[in-house]
């Protein structure tokens, strides 16, 4: 850790862990805190269970880097924070409490991504993983990098048309688009309209 800005290297950051120091869970807040809370804060919409969601990304990964390391910290808090968040909205949601984006994303991904109950089967939700990465993947590197903006770390339109330099009806007919895009690509790949 460096005064001033604060820098350290992933690997440095691994490497705490590993020794089982304690300033490996303050060097990841300062590192990647904001970031996670951002993430948490589009889900959970209320700052202090994104703060207690973020809390236990540490938490989660004192635990599993003893057994198993990442090879991108970055995403692995990303994904932490996000699938951690959304246990915590479907908790929240079964008390009629909570809010953020993910709401409206799923509303908008309900359209053209195939229901939970119509895929049954692990083999056909592993096909579906792989028709979307390979949708994605094959994205023009804005649309690609707009679409993950909302339906992957939750942003809401304003933020994505900030982030980007584009007006909220440049965001909102982008997204629009691909998603019609991505229905399409469904349809090709063998889900039905009865599937979506």
């Amino acid at each position: 850790m460096q005064g001033g800005g604060f820098t350290i290297d992933d690997s440095e950051l691994i490497r705490l862990y590993r020794i089982r120091s304690e300033d490996a869970i303050a060097a990841s807040d300062l590192k990647y805190g904001a970031y996670c809370n951002k993430i948490a804060m589009n889900v959970l919409g209320n700052a202090d269970d994104a703060g207690e969601c973020v809390n236990d990304v540490w938490l989660k990964a004192w635990n599993t880097f003893s057994i198993e390391m990442p090879q991108d910290l970055r995403a692995y808090f990303a994904r932490s924070t996000r699938g951690l968040a959304i246990d915590r909205w479907r908790k929240n949601h079964s008390k009629k409490r909570g809010g953020g984006e993910l709401v409206l994303c799923l509303d908008e991904l309900s359209e053209c991504v195939p229901a939970a109950g119509s895929v049954e089967t692990a083999i056909e939700r592993e096909e579906l993983r792989q028709i979307l990465r390979h949708f994605i993947a094959d994205l023009e590197p804005i649309s690609k990098h707009v679409f993950l903006c909302r339906y992957w770390y939750f942003d809401t339109v304003p933020e994505i048309a900030e982030r980007f330099g584009f007006s909220r009806s440049k965001v909102t007919s982008m997204l629009h688009r691909t998603r019609k895009r991505l229905k399409a690509y469904l349809k090709e790949n063998g889900y039905s309209d009865e599937d979506i």
